[in-house]
């Protein structure tokens, strides 16, 4: 199964359903199931900003499937989409000043699984997930 390593918090937010949007500068054409990697590299000022939401960060483990349905260019529309679901969730993409430039991996069916440890990869990866 495609992996995609996540960095925290933004890997848990996907896990607990609150992100339904991955971002990233390079597009994809995966459609289907993929597995959501918590990785070892930290954004410490998200990692503040989220802190009241009172969760687990765990890291280098995979913690969540789920499906990825599109790939869509983030333009005006889309962050305004991103405005009315959830601005401290999209924060990052939203700001006024970011000069950010990509696309968002549109991701449904979220589930969190039983913790993997592994080490992640850059871009899509494959892991032999056995579904339990």
């Amino acid at each position: 199964m495609k992996v995609i390593t996540v960095k925290q918090p933004f890997a848990t937010l996907i896990a607990e359903g609150l992100k339904e949007y991955e971002f990233r500068t390079w597009r994809t054409k995966f459609r289907g199931d993929i597995l959501i990697h918590a990785g070892k590299g930290i954004d410490k000022k998200a990692m503040e900003r989220y802190k009241h939401l009172n969760l687990d960060y765990p890291s280098g483990k995979i913690i969540a499937k789920a499906t990825i349905t599109d790939c869509v260019y983030v333009d005006d529309n889309l962050k305004e989409e991103l405005q009315e679901k959830d601005p401290l969730v999209y924060y990052g993409i939203l700001q006024k000043d970011s000069n950010w430039d990509g696309y968002g991996f549109k991701l449904e069916n979220i589930e969190k699984i039983e913790p993997i440890e592994i080490n992640g990869k850059l871009s899509l990866w494959d892991y032999d997930y056995k579904d339990e």
